[in-house]
């Protein structure tokens, strides 16, 4: 009897050995898993935290509209966030494809409700990083022209000469084409000079060249060109085509607009404009 008691002691004994070693191992194993996808969210937390910082001091330099600069800088968070918790939970064991599947599937879904909006967020990062314009652009676009005003994720708005503000939808935007007037630093101005054939041509060519050379805010290169363009019915055109910088371009188109004629009437060029002789026989009905 006291043998059997001893024996089932023992065995008792050896069987709490046992399940304090199974469960020694698996608190020691998930212990350290636990650790591992804790220092893996927090690391990566880090990384994060410094590659944004990098991103927006970039985006910064690069003068991007600071909406945008907020706004990417979010959805860049939590694409890292989620990255960084599904690295966690997989390395407690988890099985994170099922997640990565509700991930997808929520994404399609609003995907799908938003394709309108998230259209013109799309068109908006493509602003940002191909650039063909920003802020206080002078843009010709959809039709309109003006200086752009703000950028944010979903509209440009646009400042009319007139100072009316027009709203485009960045989707609807960047499907046409964008006329940037001031992305470059020089311009050019073409005019059009309509004299009569009766005029001294010579003449009228060195009084435009004349008045262009003066004019202090025509740059000397590239050189401006004064040619003969077209015979036309009524008149002989002349061709100007100055340079100055793309800002002063309506100042300089103004300026030697009002200049030439004041020149043209002082050496008695004309300026045709279109007639029609009517002869009227006698004993005829109009």
């Amino acid at each position: 009897m006291l043998q059997k008691v001893e024996h089932k002691l023992e065995h008792y004994t050896t069987t709490a050995e046992h399940y304090g070693d199974l469960a020694l191992n698996f608190t020691t194993e998930y212990g350290l898993k636990l650790l591992g996808a804790l220092a893996i969210f927090l690391i990566g937390k880090w990384i994060a935290k410094q590659f944004l910082k990098l991103m927006r001091r970039g985006m910064e330099q690069a003068q991007i509209d600071a909406t945008l600069i907020s706004f990417f800088n979010n959805v860049v968070y939590v694409a890292l966030i989620i990255a960084i918790i599904v690295a966690a939970a997989s390395n407690l064991g988890i099985n994170t494809s099922s997640f990565i599947a509700i991930f997808g599937a929520a994404g399609l879904a609003i995907g799908l409700a938003l394709k309108d909006t998230l259209a013109n967020v799309g068109a908006a990062v493509l602003i940002i990083f191909f650039r063909p314009f920003k802020v206080n652009d002078s843009i010709e676009v959809s039709g309109v022209a003006g200086t752009v005003k703000t950028i944010n994720l979903f509209s440009t708005t646009l400042t009319t000469p007139d100072n009316r503000s027009i709203i485009i939808p960045n989707g609807t935007l960047v499907v046409g084409n964008i006329i940037n007037n001031t992305s470059n630093m020089h311009r050019r101005i073409d005019l059009i000079f309509d004299i009569d054939y009766q005029d001294d041509l010579k003449m009228a060519k060195e009084v435009i060249s004349n008045v262009l050379s003066e004019h202090p805010k025509v740059l000397k290169e590239p050189a401006f060109v004064v040619a003969v363009g077209a015979l036309a019915a009524n008149s002989v055109q002349l061709y100007a085509r100055p340079w100055g910088l793309s800002e002063e371009y309506w100042d300089i188109r103004f300026e030697l607009l009002e200049a030439i004629k004041l020149k043209f009437d002082e050496h008695g060029i004309t300026v045709p404009f279109p007639q029609m002789d009517l002869h009227v026989r006698k004993g005829e009905i109009i």
